[in-house]
C-alpha cells in the first residue's frame, strides 16, 4: 500500500538547517512494526505517524518513532506535524492563531500555530506535564564529563546552582548547554546525544522544555513568566532557533512552552509491501 510522506525542517527559517522530521498524515493501517521500519528508512531524529484522534474534541493522534523506539513525547516532531498538517489543509486555519491537540504517549498536547496570510509560520506546544526533576544520584561529574569529550572543570557544579540534573515533561534529559552562545539575543547554546540511535539531534524541544523547569528552579522570583532563545544543531552544520518560556507560581514552574518556525522541504509517496 502507498503512503503519502512530507518533510519538514524544524526550528529554521531555512531549508536545510534545523532538525528534519518525516510525517505521514495519514498512517491508518499501518502496524506499529511498519511504523518502526518507515522511521528506520527515513533515519532520521524522529518520524511521526498521524491517525484519527482516540477522543473526536481532539484533533489527531500522533505517534513519534526515532530509528529505534517509538517515545511519548518529543518537541521538533509535534511542531513540526502541527506545522505539516497545517500547510498541506489537514488542519484548517481559522485565522492569525490556531489551536489544535494532539494526542501523544504523555497525553494530549496542546499547540497553536501561527499565521500569517493563511500560511503557517510558527507553531508552539505547551507541555503537556510540568517539569520534573530526578532520578537522582547522577553518574559522577567525571563520567558526565567523559561521555561528551569534556574534562570534569567544564562541568559547574554549584549545589545551589548550575549542576547536572535529570529533567523531564515527559522524556527525561540530562541537557548539555553553555550560557555562552554565539547567536545574538540568544541566552543559551544546547548539544543533545542520543546514542546509539540519534548520535546527535540538531533541535530537541522536549529537552527545552525540560531545560525551562530546570532554568525556572534558578530564577530568584516566586511568580515570573519567563523566557529563552536556545540556539543548538550549530556544530553539526544545521544551526536551530527554539524559543522557551516557562510560567513560575509560587517558586515552581507549572508550564512550559516550546515553540519555532518550520519550513516544508520534500513530498513523497512510500510503498510499503504487503506483510512487510
Amino acid at each position: 500500500m502507498d503512503y503519502r510522506y512530507y518533510t519538514a525542517d524544524v526550528f529554521t527559517d531555512r531549508a536545510f538547517g534545523g532538525n528534519p522530521l518525516a510525517v505521514i498524515p495519514d498512517a491508518t493501517g499501518l502496524s506499529s512494526e511498519q511504523m518502526q521500519r518507515i522511521a528506520r528508512e527515513f533515519n532520521y531524529s524522529e518520524t511521526t505517524f498521524v491517525l484519527p484522534p482516540d477522543d473526536p474534541a481532539h484533533t489527531r493522534k500522533v505517534r513519534i518513532f526515532t530509528p529505534g523506539e517509538e517515545v511519548p513525547f518529543a518537541g521538533h516532531p509535534t511542531v513540526g506535524t502541527a506545522h505539516v498538517l497545517a500547510s498541506i489543509g489537514e488542519v484548517t486555519l481559522t485565522g492569525d492563531e490556531t489551536d489544535v491537540v494532539l494526542e501523544e504517549g504523555v497525553g494530549p498536547v496542546r499547540v497553536r500555530i501561527a499565521a500569517r496570510d493563511g500560511v503557517p509560520v510558527f507553531a508552539q506546544l505547551a507541555a503537556a506535564m510540568a517539569p520534573e526533576f530526578g532520578p537522582e544520584p547522577l553518574p559522577p561529574v567525571e563520567t558526565i564529563a567523559a561521555a561528551v569529550s569534556l574534562i570534569p572543570d567544564d562541568i559547574v557544579t554549584d549545589p545551589n546552582g548550575d549542576r547536572p540534573r535529570t529533567a523531564s515533561c515527559g522524556l527525561p534529559f540530562v541537557f548539555v548547554f553553555s550560557r555562552d552562545p554565539e547567536r545574538p539575543g540568544a541566552d543559551i547554546r544546547a548539544r543533545m546525544f542520543a546514542p546509539p540511535d540519534v548520535e546527535e539531534d540538531p533541535a530537541t524541544g522536549s529537552a527545552c522544555a525540560a531545560l525551562a523547569g530546570y532554568l525556572g528552579a534558578l530564577d530568584g522570583r516566586e511568580d515570573a513568566a519567563l523566557r529563552w532563545i536556545v540556539e543548538q544543531g550549530v556544530e553539526m552544520g544545521r544551526p536551530s532557533v527554539i524559543y522557551v518560556e516557562a510560567d513560575k507560581r509560587d517558586g515552581v514552574v507549572v508550564t512550559s512552552r516550546v515553540g519555532g518556525e518550520t519550513v516544508m522541504v520534500m513530498e513523497g509517496t512510500i510503498h510499503v509491501p504487503d506483510g512487510a
